[in-house]
């Protein structure tokens, strides 16, 4: 919300460069009356006819103009203006296209943004239509990826719009201080040198259009030239700025305690596809150094996932240091996310069979051996440590058991659809649910007594009664464990097994070590001691839960704050 402090000290300017513009330059003007803004355009050396429209403008008090002699370029034009409206006190500047190109319906967005964040620089993000020339969009993304690489940052989507709300002190200090380029290379330079200097940029999706018969003051060979200069300028720019950028910190954002499942599932069916053709075509050794890349940016802009793993991580060496226990290093959130974007791999990999029991040790094989001769239904609690993807290498090494896994698919449907692709014929049956009701315990059951397995999650808390928990120790915080899976499984009165499958990253081959753990005969709820019992249970599995997270710290994947219930849930 745009606060009374901004709005009183917020003193705008509509800026308009104009160069032969004379036939879109009134319409351009008449739709910004409404805002009751001053309009000041600049004349950079216009023919004959955008003269006399500008004079008309001038004469009708609807603009204040200022003229050049000669045609000197965008970045000139823009620039004095820039500079007479912060010596006239102006505070920011609205910067608009004379050609009519983009939709100025999103004005007031870019108002109210530019209001609540005065020190930001505000800029349209275009949304195309089919009129645009596909050589210029093509030009463009290729201009993204060199402000993406001199800013060492993702943040700027697009840096050739001249759609802008620009501070304008910050905006003058930064002209005055570098030399900056004159023509169509001025909208992207200025906005990477204001980010070196530390001004932010916010973007708003703005509709683009380019008429038909529209003017464009492009040359083509001479203003590319330009931008390759300006690249080169940048790109040498950057290299002793690479440490400052690098460790660059933006404002604090609030920490979302937001429930798990409404946090939007990550990555998109085609990426996935892609890695996963990577994986297939080059190896994995091929597929880690693209997945570095990715995992980079996702470290910059996932910024809900950095910042659990930062919780996450700042609570197990807190735990560490208080035992004495040595924890493998590094340990930060980039190898953390990194770890898990292997573990994506890894699961791919599991389900289209690539893993056997070669790739495998199993701690407890005893136990494993015998519950698969038994023929007896299993209830197996699992967790989001490690890859439980693993009961598929598990499952053919006996093909009379059949491994279910319990899964809330909605959370994760592009990955499972992924996965159903690479392998509709997979071992382990996935069941998926929304929650877990009465319907679910009858399907469960039934699994059950056709002797099948059924690998149940612990510790993520119920989609639909989050409060359900029993707060238990977990590295040496209280956290909530959900009710809900310990209380399925004594309904269901089969014997309760835990698994864990860890990744080796110490090995050259990809090699896991598999603990399957007794857990109980059968867990029984006493209805005269059923709370102390159930928290009891609940205990005992985060206890080994623990156990096994400083084993391998980076392969804790609940990207949430763990010790936390959501905003609409009171905390312990």
């Amino acid at each position: 919300m745009t606060t009374v402090s901004n709005k009183k000290h917020y003193h705008a300017c509509f800026l308009i460069p104009c160069y032969n513009h004379g036939s879109t330059i009134e319409s351009v003007v008449d739709s910004l009356s409404e805002f009751a803004l001053p309009v000041l355009v600049v004349d950079d050396g216009s023919n004959y006819k955008t003269k006399n429209t500008l004079d008309t403008l001038a004469s009708e008090k609807k603009i204040t103009l200022i003229r050049l002699p000669d045609n000197q370029g965008k970045g000139v034009a823009v620039m004095e203006a820039f500079q007479q409206l912060f010596a006239k006190g102006f505070s920011h500047a609205i910067q608009i296209d004379a050609d009519g190109q983009h939709d100025l319906d999103t004005i007031p967005a870019l108002i109210e943004a530019s209001q609540s964040n005065p020190d930001r620089l505000i800029s349209g993000q275009p949304i195309y239509d089919e009129s645009v020339p596909k050589s210029r969009l093509y030009g463009r993304y290729l201009t993204h990826v060199w402000v993406w690489i001199e800013t060492l940052s993702f943040s700027i989507k697009d840096s050739m719009c001249g759609f802008r709300v620009y501070p304008l002190k910050p905006t003058v200090d930064v002209i005055n201080k570098h030399y900056i380029g004159k023509r169509m290379d001025f909208d992207t330079e200025i906005l990477v040198r204001m980010y070196w200097e530390g001004t932010d940029v916010d973007f708003i999706p703005t509709r683009v259009i380019y008429p038909e018969g529209g003017i464009s003051n492009f040359d083509v060979l001479w203003d590319n030239v330009k931008i390759s200069r300006m690249h080169t300028r940048l790109f040498f720019g950057m290299l002793p700025r690479v440490r400052s950028l690098i460790t660059r910190k933006r404002k604090p954002q609030p920490y979302s305690s937001e429930h798990w499942s409404k946090r939007k599932e990550q990555g998109t069916k085609l990426g996935i596809k892609t890695l996963l053709a990577i994986y297939r075509m080059f190896g994995r050794r091929s597929f880690n150094q693209v997945l570095k890349l990715v995992i980079f940016y996702y470290h910059l802009t996932g910024k809900s996932a950095r910042q659990a793993s930062e919780v996450y991580l700042c609570q197990l060496q807190q735990y560490a240091r208080q035992q004495n226990i040595v924890l493998p290093q590094p340990l930060d959130s980039y190898q953390h996310l990194l770890s898990f974007g292997h573990t994506m791999l890894d699961k791919l990999a599991a389900w289209q069979g690539d893993f056997s029991v070669d790739n495998l040790t199993i701690h407890g094989r005893d136990h494993f051996e015998e519950m698969a001769k038994s023929q007896q239904g299993v209830v197996i609690f699992a967790s989001h440590l490690g890859n439980i993807e693993l009961c598929r290498a598990l499952g053919r090494r006996h093909s009379h058991v059949k491994i279910n896994a319990l899964v809330f698919t909605k959370h994760a449907e592009r990955f499972n659809t992924v996965m159903a692709a690479v392998n509709p014929n997979s071992e382990l049956n996935i069941i998926q649910v929304n929650s877990i009701g009465p319907d679910t315990a009858i399907l469960l059951q039934q699994k059950l007594e056709q002797g099948e397995w059924v690998v149940i999650v612990g510790d993520r808390t119920s989609t639909s009664v989050e409060s359900r928990v029993t707060w238990t120790d977990f590295l040496g915080k209280p956290a909530p464990f959900p009710q809900g899976p310990f209380i399925l499984a004594s309904v269901l009165k089969a014997p309760v097994y835990l698994l864990f499958g860890l990744r080796d990253d110490g090995a050259d081959k990809p090699h896991f070590n598999v603990y399957f753990e007794h857990f109980s005969d059968q867990i029984t709820l006493p209805r005269n001691s059923r709370q102390e019992v159930l928290n009891s249970v609940v205990r005992q599995y985060a206890q080994r839960l623990e156990h096994h997270t400083l084993q391998a710290p980076l392969q804790w994947y609940n990207f949430f704050n763990f010790w936390t219930l959501s905003n609409n849930n009171d905390n312990k």
